[in-house]
């Protein structure tokens, strides 16, 4: 019987991701994802879900490069379960999202100097058209 490991999501980065290379050079970067519950809970908050997703290669260095704490992002991928001892003697496991794709959405936060250089727009009714009849530049013929 074929299994299926597929996951979708969408979330905000909750710190800044951590790039760091494999002892043969291979890049890989570690997110940490909020995914906010489409529904609230008792008290009528949303709850989130967090979860690290794993990335590798270029798109692991593309992300290390453009995302931020508080980007959001789309994330296709697997689940992947990893076992290890810990310094203590203790078996740890852990769930992760290994990622096949990450979609970079929302807008990249402005330089500082770039918001600074934006001149403020007042926009007045007298400026917007009221007529709503059609133009005959805006009629499409077929």
């Amino acid at each position: 019987m074929a299994g299926l490991n597929s996951v979708v999501m969408i979330g905000n980065l909750t710190r800044d991701p951590e790039l760091r290379y494999t002892p043969s050079g291979v890049p890989v970067c570690t997110l940490r994802l909020a995914v906010s519950r489409n529904f609230p809970n008792q008290q009528g908050e949303v709850e989130a879900d967090y979860f690290n997703v794993i990335v590798w290669r270029n798109q692991a260095e593309k992300c290390a490069e453009y995302l931020s704490k508080g980007r959001q992002v789309a994330v296709t991928g697997r689940l992947q379960s990893r076992s290890w001892e810990g310094a203590d003697g203790q078996k740890r496991t852990t769930i992760e999202v290994v990622a096949d794709r990450v979609v970079f959405l929302g807008r990249r936060d402005r330089p500082e100097e770039l918001a600074d250089s934006l001149a403020e727009v007042d926009l007045t009714e007298d400026e917007f058209s009221t007529d709503l009849e059609p133009r005959v530049e805006d009629e499409v013929v077929f």
